[in-house]
């Protein structure tokens, strides 16, 4: 973006006197609902591995002085791209054995944002969710017209088999199989897998992104919350989160937002606005899940209230940090 448009919006938005210098940080997560039975060595190994492959791809834009959504957006596309996350080429299966996709983004500096829901063919709902946000007049385009804005601005789409992997097809027919015989709730389900980054660049600035394939056996066009500015993703001047869980209830608490606001109308510290929110909030509606949250100081937090929560973080020392249940 033009550097002197994003100072002349920070400036109107009266960001410009807390930017600052910074030392730069990068979070991410790769969802929470983590299950340990299901995580074998071999698997624990090899999500590790992506996780911190894309804690590289994002850090070094920051480490070379580039911008947080840059960072932001680098870290996603490789959690994309793998198969072992519930986004892009890892997305789950609806009910109608279709994988639907969501994303978004949000620039801090000057509060735009860009989100995308529902689409079947793009590779990589993030690029277009950022699209959205710098191409377009618009905040959200669904479906079948964000498939034809992505083509007009090429956005690489890809066949609908693109997304098949074979654990996903099984987690699919499993869930029809419990909901035909046991009458399951087809929204119970424990893999709330979503991946997503916040990120606080050399500037003072942050932005946050968001990616999923939402839940398995969804059905009806369901869209959770990580296309939704204000539920699954915000970023401000002060504050940046991506959430992780039952998206029903993060819209219905408009927890990112929340959390934004706790630490600049309260002046609430980052990690308790993210604790109150995740371990209270939620809660008490009836979900679960968890979040990164990251403040313009570089103080940043990961609280989830399930088993588990793949995270992993570059602090301000520049060490890489991954882990995924509560003991690490």
């Amino acid at each position: 973006m033009n550097v002197v448009f994003r100072s002349i919006v920070a400036l109107l938005l009266g960001a410009a006197g807390m930017s600052h210098a910074a030392t730069p940080v990068l979070v991410i997560h790769g969802g929470a609902g983590v299950v340990a039975k299901e995580v074998t060595p071999e698997k624990e190994k090899a999500l590790r591995a992506e996780l911190q492959r894309a804690l590289e791809a994002g850090y070094v834009v920051l480490k070379s002085g580039g911008e947080s959504l840059d960072a932001v957006t680098k870290a996603i596309l490789v959690l994309e791209d793998s198969p072992l996350f519930n986004a892009g080429k890892g997305a789950v299966f609806n009910h109608d054995g279709k994988n639907e996709l969501d994303a978004s983004i949000m620039d801090g500096a000057t509060v735009r944002a860009g989100s995308v829901a529902n689409v079947h063919r793009v590779k990589n709902p993030i690029l277009l969710a950022r699209a959205v946000m710098e191409k377009s007049p618009h905040v959200m385009l669904v479906g079948d017209g964000a498939e034809q804005f992505a083509q007009s601005v090429g956005i690489e789409l890809v066949s609908p088999k693109y997304f098949y992997t074979e654990e996903r097809w099984l987690q699919l027919q499993k869930a029809l199989k419990e909901e035909e015989h046991e009458r399951v709730d087809p929204g119970k389900t424990p893999h709330h897998g979503t991946v997503g980054a916040v990120a606080l660049d050399t500037q003072g600035h942050l932005a946050a992104g968001t990616s999923t394939g939402g839940m398995t056996n969804k059905r009806y066009g369901r869209v959770g919350d990580s296309p939704i500015i204000g539920a699954g993703t915000y970023a401000n001047a002060k504050c940046a989160v991506s959430a992780t869980g039952w998206g029903e209830y993060y819209i219905r608490a408009n927890a990112a937002h929340d959390i934004c606001a706790r630490v600049e109308y309260k002046g609430e510290p980052v990690a308790q606005a993210a604790k109150e929110v995740v371990m209270d909030v939620i809660p008490k509606l009836g979900g679960d899940g968890g979040v990164i949250a990251l403040d313009s100081d570089g103080n940043f937090a990961t609280p989830f209230n399930t088993e588990g929560m793949y995270r992993a973080w570059v602090d301000k020392d520049g060490k890489i940090h991954i882990a995924i249940f509560a003991e690490n």
